[in-house]
């Protein structure tokens, strides 16, 4: 059936803030959870969804408990625990290689700021990747066995990063969505860029510009065709934007 026309039915949720978000560390693959206020931005998305009478009948998340647990918060506060829920891999966050767990401040410092924001806000350039043979490798996670080695990677542009998500869109999510479900996804900030890339048709240029805010859920209405009649941040435009910012001078040297 048809979507409502007055209501979202795809709300994208980047996970509350982490513990490596708080210290400012690449965080990638490596399985960091909530911080305190990132728990709180997690209720915070519940009760705004909540407000705005959004109902959902399927969830989608990551394999990464950040954003599993971000979920998990917000389905309590909209008195959902009951939710069809499903974890997909290509939902996690983009992989940032060798620079996963080190301050982005102090690799500025080392690096210099230009050289930091083209691994973090190019499109099509990756990090330096992680050895293969580096303990931290997913290829030595247990929740990867599934998956062929050679689809794990060691390191992701932007550009790869979509390229991970959109089989999980088009094979998974899109049919839902033609079938008439109202979806809630909770991934990562790289993870909703791939996706907004693709439902807002935004250029390989502009998209290295878009900062996607922890914890502030971004609704969507769609139409039969899946084209966008309607986006808008249930916090405010406003608040969305400064949160933003907040996102984008992350990883600038220390003055």
């Amino acid at each position: 059936m048809p979507p409502d026309s007055t209501n979202p039915n795809l709300v994208l949720v980047r996970h509350g803030q982490s513990q490596w978000n708080l210290e400012n560390r690449f965080t990638g693959w490596i399985d960091v959870d909530l911080s305190e206020r990132g728990q709180a931005e997690a209720r915070s998305a519940g009760r705004q969804i909540h407000e705005a009478g959004i109902e959902f009948d399927a969830a989608w998340t990551s394999l990464l408990q950040r954003a599993i647990h971000t979920l998990w918060i917000i389905l309590d506060e909209i008195d959902a625990p009951w939710l069809d829920v499903r974890r997909d891999w290509r939902l996690n966050e983009r992989h940032y290689g060798a620079l996963q767990g080190l301050n982005k401040a102090e690799t500025a410092a080392e690096h210099g700021d230009e050289q930091v924001h083209i691994w973090r806000r190019s499109y099509d350039i990756p990090p330096p990747a992680l050895d293969e043979n580096h303990p931290e490798h997913p290829r030595r996670d247990r929740r990867y066995r599934h998956i062929p080695t050679t689809d794990l990677p060691a390191t992701e542009s932007l550009k790869l990063t979509l390229e991970r998500v959109m089989p999980c869109w088009q094979e998974e999510i899109v049919p839902a969505l033609l079938d008439g479900q109202r979806l809630l996804i909770a991934a990562h900030g790289n993870s909703i860029r791939a996706i907004v890339k693709h439902l807002e048709s935004i250029s390989d240029e502009e998209i290295t510009g878009l900062n996607v805010p922890t914890g502030m859920p971004l609704a969507y209405t769609l139409d039969s065709d899946l084209n966008v009649l309607d986006r808008r941040y249930l916090a405010g435009e406003e608040a969305a934007a400064e949160a933003a910012a907040a996102v984008a001078a992350q990883g600038r040297a220390t003055p």
